[in-house]
Formats: structure tokens, sequence, C-alpha cells
């Protein structure tokens, strides 16, 4: 897997709501990736217990998943996820645990003497709604859109 680090694109966030029209409104927080790569995703936030970072969600080309079901805990995520088919992977600064393969870790801190890897998370601030979407995609641009 090509670990060099590619910019992140463009990132558009969409409130869950938008996206359910007429459906019975839920609360979750999902990711669609609108990108022709199939994408690994891992998500950090802290709950009332701290900081947790969870994953693989694997993803398909044009597909949506559902990271967390129910009404969102916190008002910021973060997100790092890795191109599976042309490498490179959408990173941030905010510095988290992961591993190779499927996890849920615990803190943040001391990742490498915990034995875990250190990975570099986007933020996603979701206004404190009840229910999120994350549409990851790969149109030309430098940062995430601000909602």
């Amino acid at each position: 897997m090509n670990r060099t680090r590619r910019s992140i694109l463009r990132l558009a966030l969409l409130a869950g709501g938008l996206l359910a029209g007429a459906a019975p409104a839920w609360a979750d927080l999902r990711m669609c990736n609108t990108t022709g790569s199939r994408v690994g995703v891992a998500i950090g936030y802290r709950d009332a217990q701290g900081w947790t970072t969870e994953g693989w969600w694997n993803i398909g080309p044009r597909a949506c998943e559902t990271l967390l079901r129910g009404t969102l805990a916190a008002r910021f995520y973060y997100v790092h996820a890795i191109d599976y088919d042309r490498g490179g992977e959408w990173t941030g600064k905010s510095v988290m645990c992961t591993r190779n393969k499927e996890f849920t870790i615990r803190g943040i801190e001391d990742c490498l003497a915990r034995g875990y890897d250190r990975a570099g998370f986007f933020e996603v601030d979701t206004g404190e709604q009840k229910s999120w979407t994350i549409q990851l995609t790969d149109t030309t641009g430098s940062a995430p859109a601000r909602p």
C-alpha cells in the first residue's frame, strides 16, 4: 500500500438529514465514498470515557456505510482514510492510534509504546447535529470544506 501522504483533495460535509429525503429521521454517523476507489476508514472521537479510535470500515466505490449508530455523542469526529486502489490517504493534523487490522483503541497517547501505529486524522465539525454524513471525494481542493 502506498503510504505517501496524498493531499486532502476535497471533503464535502453534509448533515445526514440532507441525504435522507422523505425517509424517517435517524441519528448516525455515516461516510459516503464518492470516489472510484475502495477506501479504508478509521475514526476517532471523545466520549465520556475519553478518546477512542476505531477502524477499519471498508467502503466500496460510490457506496456509503454507517460508522456509528445512534445519536452522535460528540461535536467533533476525526477521520483517517486510505485509498486501497490508487494509494495515498486522507490525513490531518490530529495524531491518533491505529493498527493494520480491525481495532478499537482507548486513548491517543503513547501509541508506539503501546504497540500501535500513529496516523494523522482530519477534524469533522458536526455542529452538534444528531446525525451527520461525511462525503469523501477526490475532486481537486486543498482542505476540508466547512459546513
